[in-house]
């Protein structure tokens, strides 16, 4: 049972947008643009400097969502105690509206990879993520959400779904769960499965954020089409078609826009939050 965490701001059910420095000028001149930004925790982990700052502030005016990329939630050996310990020093003075991390792993020994790698849906590792999610909830006395992974491969050894597996963790931790839509999309695309049959079978009941996202296009060695999880493009239609079926059966949700890698002028970031936004003021007035 979690302590009740110090009271927060409330995360509306609108556009946020993946902050990014270059983008700090353009937020401050029109802060009415946007209404919540989502941080990578591992990118504020030190102990002051111009990022802390720029942060605090922000957290004075904005609903921070805190997304971690380097728990290695999946992976077989323990958690880095050293880094947890890190990121609990930053959620304890951030206080975050919510906090995110990936069903993936990315470390091995002492190392760690720049990759967030898939899992097999087995029972061994399903008890070890719950162990897990239940040691960073209760270290950091807060409920996390879990991203559905984007996957190229299935491993043949997985005896149930990424669903299923996704549900029993949450119903055995009482994590939330984090839908990336675009996830969805990508490896519906790159296993041939219905991305919407995908959402059908999801427990939406338990989604407490979207995510909305770029990718590119490549192909595989038979040269089917192989959609590539990249954050450095716009969202492409097929995307948004199908966060609006989404939302027809959650809903509006607080929705980010993920912008990773080569990175647009504010402008183009906003206006896709903008697109967002429309779509969302839909699903309200539908509900």
């Amino acid at each position: 049972m979690l302590d009740s965490p110090p009271q927060r701001k409330t995360m509306p059910k609108r556009a946020g947008v993946g902050y990014k420095p270059q983008h700090l000028d353009g937020i401050l001149q029109n802060p009415s643009a946007i209404s919540w930004l989502e941080i990578h925790a591992e990118n504020y982990m030190g102990d002051g400097g111009r990022p802390i700052a720029q942060l605090q502030h922000l957290n004075e005016k904005f609903p921070i969502s805190c997304h971690g990329v380097g728990l290695s939630i999946g992976a077989e050996g323990p958690l880095d105690s050293d880094h947890l310990a890190r990121l609990k020093h930053l959620v304890d003075w951030l206080n975050p509206t919510l906090f995110s991390e990936h069903l993936a792993w990315s470390t091995h020994d002492s190392h760690f990879l720049n990759d967030l790698l898939p899992v097999p849906y087995v029972q061994r590792t399903l008890d070890q993520v719950v162990a897990h999610v239940d040691q960073v909830q209760h270290t950091l006395n807060r409920q996390m959400l879990l991203e559905n992974p984007s996957t190229y491969v299935a491993f043949a050894e997985s005896d149930r779904s990424e669903i299923d597996f996704l549900r029993e963790i949450a119903e055995r931790t009482g994590c939330g769960l984090l839908l990336d839509v675009n996830n969805v999309f990508v490896s519906g695309t790159n296993q041939d499965y219905s991305p919407e049959h995908y959402i059908d079978d999801f427990p939406l009941d338990l989604v407490g954020e979207l995510h909305l996202g770029g990718h590119e296009l490549d192909a595989d060695d038979h040269n089917a089409p192989l959609l590539i999880d990249s954050h450095s493009r716009p969202v492409v239609d097929p995307v948004w078609q199908l966060f609006e079926y989404t939302l027809a059966k959650t809903g509006p949700l607080p929705t980010l826009i993920e912008w990773d890698n080569d990175i647009p002028d504010w402008p183009v970031l906003a206006q896709e939050a903008a697109r967002a936004d429309t779509i969302l003021s839909k699903a309200r007035v539908a509900a």
